[in-house]
């Protein structure tokens, strides 16, 4: 029979399911990852989890984890004087003295370069690990890791594989050819308002009696399903919608709850949006989510970028910190992947005059991410840029090595191959498919795994 978007052509369209009662909007979200779940093997790997902490709109790299202290002014503006931190010979920025106490957890990639400095293109590149292509586009990290190790992969879990919080990472389509199954699931709301309003899940002023009367309710009325229920696709739908009412009902959709964290720990991480996005993420992790995606905007600093700082840096410097401690007093470090970085850095050189007044402009040429956990190696610094971190000098660090890095780590076979829905031959790693020049690449980060 003819298929439409996964629904065997018998008559009946999605819409139709939804006005029938039989799909709500958090079964919707939910069916394609939970028709999954009995398939796929588990793959040996030492991470387990990515949490990913996408800065979005490209952080200074001086004014992180790169500073220039010699340099000037000009370079350094008010930052001219880096904190030492506790693994001897690295310093960081002086607006993050939390962090310099968790140095020898995480590893500065101060290598980091593409040459593009358009957002859209660049986050492509970032994210997938690949160039842009005429007529392809391919799927971002996030996807691809839960093509291989959500249900395919064996992940038993009732979340979704993969989640933003709290906002999709726009710019670009995450799940490229892959398609909407392996799209994330945004959150939505912010995590620090009680109730945390997730989309499809919890909405405010809906207690969880209401919730469970609602569901008593949609039984009682959906006469359309009873009258198919012979009918295999029926059944199928009903039983991905009593998975999808158990997550939001169930001990799953508590991990969205962080009222239940005790006072202290939520303090811990910083009572800001920011800060309890990081102790969501730890908690998504402890129950198995292999991604998750912080979304972080406010780092696109074309004017007045130091008034910025100031406001950005404290809070991003507690709430890193807390979760890279914190996972690590957990246990999870080991099996988790902690990324932290964005399209490009920022122009080392600051644009005084107006009408920028102190801001920085768009830089891919040099730019640093930061790694830490699940076999990356800390305590270290790969790659190096000149005195005013305007060139890469050693160790080049591209998108794709950093990518195939993680992929290696997450236990997913460079020579395995995508599904492409024109049938075509998509390898996972660039490098296997020879799309990337030998001047264009350092290599695997094997000096830090």
């Amino acid at each position: 029979m003819k298929k439409n978007n996964g629904f065997t052509d018998i008559g009946v369209t999605r819409r139709r399911f939804m006005q029938y009662g039989l799909m709500g909007t958090a079964v919707l979200m939910f069916s394609d990852w939970l028709s999954l779940k009995a398939q796929g093997v588990v793959s040996g790997a030492k991470a387990k989890s990515v949490i990913q902490i996408w800065m979005w709109g490209g952080p200074s790299h001086l004014d992180t984890f790169d500073p220039k202290p010699k340099a000037g002014r000009d370079y350094c503006g008010p930052y001219g004087k880096p904190t030492a931190t506790n693994v001897d010979g690295i310093q960081i920025c002086q607006m993050l003295p939390l962090l310099a106490k968790q140095a020898d957890k995480y590893a500065i990639l101060r290598g980091m370069t593409h040459n593009n400095n358009s957002h859209e293109t660049a986050s492509y590149m970032v994210q997938t690990g690949r160039k842009p292509a005429e007529g392809i586009v391919y799927p971002g990290i996030g996807s691809v890791v839960s093509y291989f190790n959500g249900f395919n992969g064996g992940y038993k879990g009732m979340l979704p594989p993969y989640i933003t919080v709290t906002t999709p990472q726009g710019r670009f389509s995450e799940s490229g050819f892959l398609g909407s199954k392996y799209k994330p699931f945004s959150t939505g709301g912010d995590p620090s308002k009680e109730p945390f309003a997730v989309e499809g899940l919890i909405a405010e002023n809906v207690t969880e009696e209401r919730q469970i009367d609602r569901r008593a309710l949609l039984g009682e009325i959906d006469s359309f399903a009873k009258d198919m229920s012979g009918n295999e696709l029926v059944r199928a739908i009903d039983t991905n919608q009593q998975q999808a009412y158990s997550m939001i009902l169930g001990d799953a959709g508590k991990a969205f709850v962080l009222s239940e964290e005790k006072s202290e720990i939520r303090d811990h991480y910083g009572r800001n949006k920011f800060g309890q996005s990081c102790l969501l993420a730890r908690r998504l992790v402890e129950r198995g989510v292999p991604f998750v995606t912080i979304n972080y905007p406010g780092w696109d600093t074309h004017k007045k970028h130091f008034e910025a700082m100031n406001k950005k840096l404290p809070e991003m410097d507690k709430g890193m910190a807390a979760l890279i401690q914190d996972i690590s007093d957990r246990g999870l470090l080991d099996s988790t992947i902690v990324w932290w970085g964005g399209e490009f850095g920022r122009t080392p050189k600051i644009q005084w005059e107006a009408p920028w007044n102190g801001g920085r402009g768009h830089y891919g040429k040099a730019f640093s991410s930061l790694v830490a956990g699940g076999g990356f190696e800390g305590g270290n610094v790969v790659g190096k840029t000149d005195d005013r971190g305007e060139t890469v000098t050693e160790r080049p660090i591209y998108p794709w090595d950093l990518i195939s890095s993680m992929n290696e780590l997450l236990g997913i076979d460079p020579d395995a191959t995508l599904p492409h829905p024109q049938g075509k031959t998509v390898y996972v790693s660039p490098f296997t498919a020879k799309e990337i020049p030998e001047k264009e690449t350092g290599g695997l980060l094997k000096e830090i795994m």
